[in-house]
C-alpha cells in the first residue's frame, strides 16, 4: 500500500549541512525554530500591539504558517501574519462554541469587519486592524476574504463531507483562497501562479482534514468524505473506535493519494509560475512532511508519531525557501 503511493520525500529530498548556512542563514533558521529574539518578536508593534498580537495567536495556533511567514519577503511579512490570523479566529469558532447560533454571531463579527475595513472603518481589534493595514498596503481582493468567512460559516454544522468533490470545495474556498491573496501580497497575478495556488490549498484542505481526524473522533465526530468510507465499508465508529483494520487504513490512503496528487499538479505548473510566487507555496514542505510520515506508519491516521511538532520542519522550509522550489 505505502510503495503504491510513491510519495516524493521533498523534506528530506537534497542536502544542506548547517555549518554550509553561514552565520546569518543560521541565525535566521534559529529564528525560524521559534528561539527568543525571532522575527515575530522583532517586529515593533503598533500603538496597541496588533502586529505581535497576530503574530503569536499564529505561532500557538498555525506554527507551520507561522514559519512560512517567516520566510516572506519583509514588506510582505506582517501582512501575512494578519491574514493567516485572521483565518485562525475564524477557523477557531467552530471548536469554542456549543450553539450554531453564536458561531453564526461570530461570523457576521467578521463578515461586518471586512466590509468595514474596505470602507476605512475597522473595528478595534487587533487582527481587524492589521488585516485593514494588509488591504490598503497590498490592495487585496475583499472577494477572497469574504468567500473564507462564507465557508467557514457553511462548515459550521457537525456533518461529515458527502464525498471528496466537497471536501476539496470547501479546500478552494479556504486554503486557496488564502493563497491567491497571500500572492496578491507578493504583488503576483499570474494564471499560472492561481492554478498551482488552487491544488496547493486543495491538498492542505485534505491533509488538515486527515490530520484533525484523532481530534475529532475524540469528541465523537468524524469528517472524512462519506462516499470513500462507504466505499470501503467503514463506518463513522470504526474512526471514532479509532479501529486501525486495513480498511480503515484503505479509507486514509485514498484520501491522502488524493493531497499528493494535487502536490504534483501543483508542480507541473512550476516552470511557469513566475520565482517571486514561489514563497507564497512554502506550506508544501509541510504537507509533504505529514504525507511521508503518515505513509511511513502504513496509513494508521492514529499513529502517536503523527501529532508531534516535527522539530526539523524549519530546516526543511529554509532548505526549500534558498533553493527557490516548491
Amino acid at each position: 500500500m505505502a510503495a503504491a503511493m510513491a510519495l516524493r520525500c521533498g523534506p528530506r529530498s537534497g542536502t544542506c549541512s548547517w555549518q554550509r548556512l553561514g552565520p546569518s542563514a543560521r541565525e535566521r533558521l534559529a529564528r525560524l525554530a521559534g528561539r527568543r529574539g525571532s522575527a515575530a518578536g522583532s517586529n515593533r508593534p503598533g500603538p496597541g500591539g496588533e502586529v505581535r498580537y497576530c503574530a503569536e495567536l499564529l505561532r500557538k495556533r498555525d506554527y507551520e504558517g507561522f514559519l512560512c511567514s517567516l520566510l516572506l519577503p519583509a514588506e510582505s511579512r506582517t501582512s501575512a501574519f494578519a491574514l493567516r490570523a485572521f483565518n485562525v479566529e475564524l477557523a477557531q469558532i467552530k471548536d469554542s462554541i456549543t450553539q450554531k447560533t453564536i458561531g453564526l454571531m461570530r461570523m457576521q463579527f467578521w463578515r461586518k469587519a471586512v466590509e468595514d475595513m474596505y470602507c476605512d472603518n475597522p473595528p478595534h481589534q487587533p487582527v481587524a486592524i492589521e488585516l485593514w493595514k494588509a488591504i490598503k498596503r497590498h490592495n487585496l481582493t475583499k472577494r477572497w476574504l469574504l468567500k473564507i468567512i462564507d465557508e467557514r460559516e457553511k462548515n459550521l454544522d457537525d456533518r461529515a463531507y458527502r464525498n471528496m468533490e466537497e471536501l476539496e470545495t470547501y479546500a478552494e474556498n479556504t486554503h486557496s483562497a488564502l493563497l491567491y491573496l497571500t500572492l496578491e501580497m507578493l504583488g503576483i497575478r499570474d494564471i499560472h501562479a492561481d492554478h498551482a495556488a488552487s491544488h496547493i490549498g486543495k491538498a492542505q484542505g485534505i491533509v488538515t482534514c486527515l490530520r484533525a481526524t484523532l481530534y475529532h473522533s475524540k469528541r465523537q465526530k468524524v469528517f472524512l468524505p462519506m462516499d470513500i468510507c462507504i466505499l470501503h465499508g467503514v463506518s463513522q465508529e470504526d474512526f471514532i473506535r479509532a479501529n486501525q483494520e486495513k480498511n480503515v487504513r484503505d479509507v486514509i490512503y485514498n484520501i491522502a493519494s488524493q493531497a499528493h496528487i494535487h502536490l504534483e499538479h501543483a508542480r507541473s505548473f512550476s516552470k511557469n509560475v513566475p520565482v517571486k510566487a514561489f514563497p507564497a507555496f512554502l506550506y508544501t514542505v509541510a504537507l509533504e512532511d505529514y504525507l511521508y510520515k503518515i505513509q511511513k506508519v502504513d496509513f494508521n491516521v492514529f499513529h502517536p508519531s503523527l501529532h508531534k511538532k516535527s522539530t526539523l520542519l524549519p530546516l526543511y522550509l529554509y532548505i526549500r525557501s534558498w533553493k527557490k522550489i516548491y
